[in-house]
């Protein structure tokens, strides 16, 4: 694991904007304390060149929250994605429940299934609701 200091703002918002994340780069002060507050990150890096990025909040108990998971555009399709939801999963393996919210879109699910999450209309025969609130 790389402690979220060895992060540059710099590289976290390149990483960010390279996955079209505006969402977190309109405020880069706000990004850089999100992945500073984080229970645990873990990076993937190419020739010192920071690639790949999961961060996940968590009690460590009961609940984990893997809030970003995202590969530079440049190095997808060749298991990083992969490795990170692997990191992630393995460190907090432990935990009851694991989640993540991301988009309804047919390759997310594909390769969220293919780690071993479940999506939630078929978690506990149907029987569970999510609710959000996005700003």
């Amino acid at each position: 694991m790389t402690p979220p200091a060895a992060v540059g703002r710099e590289e976290l918002l390149g990483l960010y904007a390279a996955v079209g994340w505006t969402a977190y780069t309109r405020d880069p002060d706000a990004l850089v304390a999100a992945v500073q507050a984080s229970t645990w990150v873990h990076v993937e890096r190419r020739a010192g060149t920071l690639v790949g990025l999961v961060r996940v909040l968590s009690d460590d108990l009961a609940i984990a929250w893997i809030q970003d998971l995202l590969v530079h555009p440049d190095h997808q399709r060749a298991g990083l994605g992969r490795a990170l939801a692997t990191a992630a999963l393995e460190r907090f393996a432990h935990v009851r429940t694991v989640g993540l919210l991301t988009d309804d879109e047919p390759r997310q699910r594909a390769f969220y299934e293919s780690v071993g999450l479940v999506a939630l209309p078929e978690a506990a025969g149907g029987r569970l609701r999510s609710f959000v609130r996005l700003r």
